[in-house]
């Protein structure tokens, strides 16, 4: 299964830990203009940490538990391997045939991205500030209205798939407002979903999940459904097909995200491509992970829009994923928008798809290869 490397922005443990100015030393790129897509990296949240320590004259982790985890309780939580956490860190594990294996212990240089080190109790007062308006029963660290703004749509390619706020990615779950977020780092995998005018949270964390990264949102979405009375997504058999649209929505679609962002690349690699097959609407993604590149079938998802589909990933704990198709007047299908995170991919010339590309290349190379043999066979017969 697919496991992502901490994107080049970890140094083993005992190693020198590089200031962001040396780790940045050439400098940074805006890679978009803010509200043209998403993009997602560590490289924004971390350069934001570096602002809040030259304007508070604070190192990062000392004003974070001055102003956020000390009043919130969280008296076991620090962005650095501080006394209060030394002597409770877990170990992670990568499972394999033979058996875990521990990872090898590190360092991350953007730590203001999502570094720190917490335990299950002091996450769940986390939640609960975040349920609370901003605060908690032990204190409050941000306003009501802030907290608030923070869960809107700061980014929404298309008004059909929920989008993303600051630092929390929006779920459509029946009517119910709900944000989550997900930890990635070899060995450990985290989650966390909020449903605030609910009043209900889930946490969940492992130390050791082979393909965690996929099924831990799946399965802690559902027992927030679960909390909250409202049915999972589930895959409609009451909306028609419309055969007639297909051919439009046929083709490769590119992703619209550079070769460094590491999460959008691992799940997507080029782009995903739509086509038919035995009579039915299928989309893969253009991936060497060989269970997205066989792909999935599109079942319609509404029946007044029929450019609404979802694809069953249930069969690998992953649940479903909706996909929405947009169109321009006299162009025809132009993008689709990927509910997770939310992604947005373009269509693009059927003569620039990369796997034809590969296939016509692997052809090639056999091409090559049996020409190369029949010459090593005429050299022999040649010689007796």
């Amino acid at each position: 299964m697919f496991q992502p490397p901490e994107f080049g922005e970890s140094v083993k443990l005992g190693r020198p830990v590089p200031s962001l100015a040396e780790y940045y030393r050439r400098g940074l790129r805006i890679v978009a203009e803010p509200g043209t897509r998403f993009i997602y990296n560590n490289h924004g949240p971390a350069t934001v940490g570096q602002i809040v320590e030259d304007v508070s004259g604070q190192p990062l982790d000392r004003y974070l538990r001055e102003n956020v985890f000390d009043p919130l309780g969280m008296a076991n939580t620090d962005l650095v391997r501080s006394e209060r956490v030394q002597s409770r860190l877990a170990t992670g594990y990568t499972l394999r045939s033979s058996g875990p294996k521990a990872v090898t212990d590190f360092e991350m240089i953007t730590a203001g991205a999502g570094g720190a080190y917490s335990t299950p109790a002091d996450m769940a007062r986390y939640v609960a500030a975040l349920l609370g308006g901003g605060a908690n029963q032990h204190g409050s660290v941000l306003k009501p209205d802030t907290l608030a703004t923070m869960f809107e749509p700061q980014y929404q390619p298309d008004p059909r798939i929920p989008g993303i706020g600051l630092a929390f990615f929006r779920v459509n779950a029946g009517g119910h407002r709900v944000v989550e977020h997900q930890g990635i780092l070899s060995g450990f995998t985290s989650q966390i979903f909020v449903a605030p005018d609910d009043g209900v949270g889930v946490l969940a964390f492992t130390n050791g999940a082979r393909g965690g990264m996929f099924w831990l949102p799946t399965e802690t979405g559902s027992v927030l459904n679960h909390l909250i009375g409202v049915p999972d997504d589930a895959i409609r058999t009451d909306v028609p097909q419309h055969a007639e649209i297909w051919g439009d929505l046929c083709g490769w679609y590119q992703v619209a995200a550079r070769l460094t962002d590491a999460r959008a690349r691992g799940m997507m690699g080029a782009g995903l491509e739509v086509f038919v097959r035995g009579g039915r609407l299928w989309i893969r993604f253009l991936t060497p992970v060989p269970v997205l590149y066989r792909g999935f079938p599109l079942h319609p998802d509404d029946d007044k829009d029929p450019y609404v589909f979802r694809a069953d990933l249930s069969q690998f704990g992953w649940g479903t994923l909706r996909v929405v198709f947009s169109r321009e007047p006299g162009t025809g299908t132009t993008a689709a928008y990927l509910e997770v995170s939310p992604m947005t991919v373009r269509k693009q010339p059927a003569t620039t798809n990369p796997r034809l590309w590969a296939t016509g290349a692997l052809a090639a190379a056999a091409t090559a290869t049996v020409a190369l043999r029949g010459r090593g066979r005429a050299r022999q017969r040649r010689s007796s």
